[in-house]
């Protein structure tokens, strides 16, 4: 059953083709939209199997949040081909949004040797608001304010996720709260 979890984790990275490749094919918007809710309902219950099953390591966090990222750029690329407008009408926040991805992996692999996998609550948040905006967009034409709503969720995230990286001494996974991170930093110290 331990294989279950990391199966879950590549549905996900598999989709990212798919999602991209249904757009650009002119697929209806409904099944753009089942495959984001398909790809959000299998980011919530890889974790959820992963504990109950005992195999929930640091490398299956960490590919979970590799997976996330590599599926909602997809899902970016999806957007960009039915909905242009969405995002260059929110191209600021996406710039920005982008430049702190970039930042945040570069500053977690110069400082951890790998990417952080902290699935903060602001982080699982994102990832709600986003599955729904992306689902409104695709699915019924709107409410394309959920795109903006999503992307400055994102900005807010990842300036968490930098914060727990510049706070913590060595890496972690599952860190849930800047108040978490700050103990375990205190933890670490006194461990040091």
């Amino acid at each position: 059953m331990t294989w279950i979890p990391w199966a879950m984790v590549w549905l996900r990275v598999i989709l990212c083709p798919v999602i991209v490749l249904g757009a650009k094919r002119g697929w209806d918007g409904k099944w753009l939209g089942v495959i984001v809710l398909l790809a959000l309902v299998d980011d919530i219950y890889d974790g959820v199997l992963a504990r109950r099953w005992g195999c929930d390591t640091p490398a299956i966090r960490l590919a979970d949040s590799v997976a996330d990222t590599i599926f909602y750029l997809g899902v970016a690329a999806a957007l960009w081909v039915r909905e242009p407008q969405v995002l260059r009408g929110n191209w600021h926040l996406l710039a920005t949004l982008g430049t702190l991805e970039v930042t945040r992996y570069a500053f977690d692999f110069w400082k951890f040797g790998k990417g952080a996998s902290y699935h903060s609550y602001l982080a699982k948040a994102w990832g709600l608001v986003m599955g729904v905006g992306v689902i409104g967009v695709l699915s019924f034409g709107g409410p394309r304010e959920m795109i903006w709503v999503s992307l400055l969720v994102g900005v807010v995230t990842n300036c968490e996720g930098l914060a727990m990286s510049l706070m913590l001494p060595r890496w972690r996974n599952d860190v849930e709260t800047l108040a978490a991170a700050w103990r375990l930093r205190g933890e670490m110290i006194r461990q040091s």
